[in-house]
């Protein structure tokens, strides 16, 4: 099965994100290695913003999480082959938190688990998990690194 079947079957209708995103790019190519900005959790008109710990329990944040994890992967869409990745070498999640909240590593499990069924073993990674004040209240962004063919 493919990966952009995989998706599908995530209920994800796969499309490479635009590679201009002024002034910046959604994703940097150098070599084998694909680089994406920090991805936000919106997708297909829902947007997840807010604290969590607040605003949002880890669930709602988790789903978050996976929003901006299959945002990075349409980024490194816009500069490589999806099929083309080899694995993901790196996650880096940002959590926008509540004072007090301390439980990052739960939110950024729905990124993970998520990359490990898209992509099976491909989607094994080294991870940090952090939680900050995010832009525009946004409840979650991430950024990777994937290695492609």
């Amino acid at each position: 099965m493919t990966i952009i079947e995989k998706l599908a079957g995530l209920g994800y209708a796969y499309e490479p994100a635009a590679l201009e995103f002024p002034p910046f790019q959604q994703a940097r190519r150098v070599g084998d290695l694909v680089f994406t900005s920090g991805q936000i959790s919106t997708h297909d008109g829902l947007e997840i913003k807010g604290k969590v710990g607040k605003d949002l329990d880890i669930e709602q944040a988790a789903k978050a999480a996976e929003l901006a994890a299959y945002n990075c992967l349409r980024a490194v869409g816009a500069v490589a082959d999806i099929e083309s990745i080899q694995g993901v070498v790196k996650v880096l999640g940002m959590v926008n938190v509540a004072e007090g909240f301390d439980s990052t590593p739960l939110v950024i499990d729905g990124a993970s688990d998520f990359l490990l069924k898209a992509l099976g073993d491909r989607g094994r990674h080294a991870r940090s998990a952090v939680g900050m004040v995010l832009p525009y209240n946004w409840a979650v962004e991430i950024e990777m690194v994937v290695h492609v063919s």
